[in-house]
């Protein structure tokens, strides 16, 4: 997971399709076009275990980058990660007025102890190590990681992984994308390791590092509206060959988590979750493969 600056979007994601668009880009979001989710018993609005009677509180860090957030304004439902998380809210029975926004940093998400939100959703992949500490939902976002680059740079025009050992790469800390360049590039120098996404992208504009290893949608707001003459190198997947999925994550021992698992399920079997892929994340196909 990671994450580039608030600067509007432009280029690639300009182009994004614009299927499942929500009714009103200014409004907070209601409960959609479905209205009354279906649920069983146990999963009813009033059965439901939450932080907060009445509320469903979900979480993310601060800032809210794009593509999954837009304008650093969750509670908008405009962006890929806001508006999976209404729709969910919207299965469970929540309008948008019973949603409910907290700030939490990205590793604090994941890190063992009590939780101040019912669930957080912050391109938090899914790994046995988490999954200690915390509990997930089934995976709503399949990801791929991606390597960036400044055009014309020695690194710009690699078409391999192994092109990449020499390079210097940046990357923020306690992300799988960090993972991936360990087992995946395996790069010859260590990597440069930031404790904000923000640092890493400043490090590539200002030549400290020769390359930026991030989540592919990630990479294509890079270039497209933070970092002028750069380019996406290419993808590559994890290198264990089980595909890195983006989930959900509960406090451990959450009962909320077979509910949401229940709504997730019904977005991907309506195409609904394929939509609001398809509109925000739209621009993320096309990348060259990294082998």
């Amino acid at each position: 997971m990671l994450r580039p600056s608030m600067l509007p979007a432009l280029g690639a994601l300009a182009l994004v399709a614009v299927a499942c668009a929500p009714a009103s880009d200014t409004t907070t979001p209601s409960a959609g076009a479905s209205g009354t989710p279906q649920a069983s018993a146990s999963c009813a609005k009033d059965q439901l275990k939450l932080l907060k009677s009445g509320t469903l509180t979900i979480a993310t860090d601060k800032p809210a980058y794009e593509p999954w957030f837009k304008d650093d304004k969750p509670a908008n439902g405009q962006g890929f990660e806001s508006a999976v998380a209404y729709a969910v809210a919207a299965k469970l029975g929540f309008a948008g007025g019973e949603v409910s926004w907290a700030s939490i940093p990205f590793n604090s998400a994941f890190a063992p102890g009590d939780k101040q939100f019912d669930f957080d959703v912050n391109q938090v992949s899914i790994t046995p190590a988490r999954a200690k500490a915390v509990d997930f939902s089934s995976g709503y976002y399949t990801v791929k990681q991606a390597a960036v680059a400044l055009e014309g740079s020695k690194f710009a025009s690699a078409t391999s992984l192994a092109a990449l050992k020499d390079a210097k790469i940046g990357v923020q800390i306690g992300t799988t994308s960090l993972q991936a360049v360990k087992d995946v590039i395996q790069p010859s120098a260590e990597p440069n390791v930031y404790n904000e996404q923000i640092d890493a992208i400043t490090a590539l504009k200002n030549k400290q590092v020769d390359a930026l290893v991030v989540d592919l949608p990630t990479a294509f707001y890079v270039t497209a509206a933070q970092v002028e003459h750069s380019k996406i190198v290419g993808q590559f997947g994890a290198g264990s060959g089980t595909p890195e999925e983006f989930g959900l994550v509960f406090q451990k021992g959450n009962p909320l988590v077979s509910c949401v698992d229940q709504a997730i399920g019904e977005l991907k079997s309506s195409g609904e979750l394929a939509k609001i892929e398809t509109r925000w994340l739209g621009s993320a196909a096309g990348a060259p493969e990294l082998k």
